[in-house]
């Protein structure tokens, strides 16, 4: 028989380098998680990840233990990094804050494309495009 689950929320977190310090330990306490575990198992499956913020969905069951399934990073944490900008604009639609080639956009695109609601790499590249002009940030077609 199935576990009944009680509870799955998401957190974002640095591969391999989660700490139980806020905001991610009161989060998961405050959502009957340990800690302590959550924080030993989620560094052991992103140690390859070094510091790369990481989406995490944790499913919380009525006995108390839990399963964790980690996701890609998010896409404005990619492109932040390939246009190599510290935030996206406040202003997306008159202030441009950086720019990212399509061939970086492909990339991004086919790293998240399991996460993506997108049967093919050119629609997942429409999805990262729309993120990235929400951000201030312009493709550049080459």
């Amino acid at each position: 028989m199935a576990k009944k689950i009680e509870k799955q929320f998401k957190v974002l977190a640095p591969g391999g380098q989660a700490t139980p310090a806020p905001p991610l330990g009161p989060a998961l306490g405050a959502n009957g998680v340990n800690p302590g575990q959550f924080i030993q198992m989620f560094n052991d499956r992103t140690r390859e990840l070094n510091g790369k913020v990481v989406g995490c969905i944790i499913t919380l069951y009525a006995d108390r233990s839990f399963d964790i399934e980690i996701k890609s990073s998010p896409a404005a944490v990619l492109l932040r990094v390939a246009a190599g900008i510290e935030k996206g604009s406040g202003v997306p639609h008159t202030e441009k804050v950086g720019s990212v080639t399509k061939e970086q956009v492909k990339a991004i695109a086919e790293e998240k494309m399991e996460d993506l609601n997108a049967a093919t790499i050119e629609s997942a590249m429409k999805i990262i495009e729309g993120t990235a002009r929400s951000m201030g940030v312009t493709v550049e077609s080459n």
